[in-house]
């Protein structure tokens, strides 16, 4: 599985870029073709001095995409909900296979 991140408007750290590594790494335990993830980060300015984190990963699977957008105080914390969301898209996606074969 090929992983790119891009981060607009800043650099993303080693320790960033680790932590997204290991989080999908453990989302290809739940659909194993998983053929390329692509991860946006984004800072929002919303005029205060906390800025809005957004995270956008498209992950490209077997017969389509899967796309998640969230935002948070934290990198981390809109990660782990961009990925809470593709876990479900992926095991619905994963019975969709499985149902196609069965009946084919």
């Amino acid at each position: 599985m090929k992983v790119n991140v891009q981060s607009v408007h800043f650099h993303a750290d080693a320790k960033l870029l680790s932590y997204i590594e290991r989080k999908m790494d453990r989302l290809s335990r739940t659909f194993d073709r998983i053929e390329s993830v692509d991860v946006m980060l984004k800072l929002q300015d919303n005029g205060g001095k906390v800025q809005e984190k957004i995270s956008e990963i498209k992950l490209q699977v077997q017969g389509g995409w899967l796309l998640d957008k969230k935002t948070g105080r934290s990198f981390e914390t809109a990660l782990n909900a961009s990925i809470d969301t593709l876990k479900r898209q992926l095991v619905r996606h994963k019975e969709k296979v499985n149902t196609f074969r069965r009946e084919a």
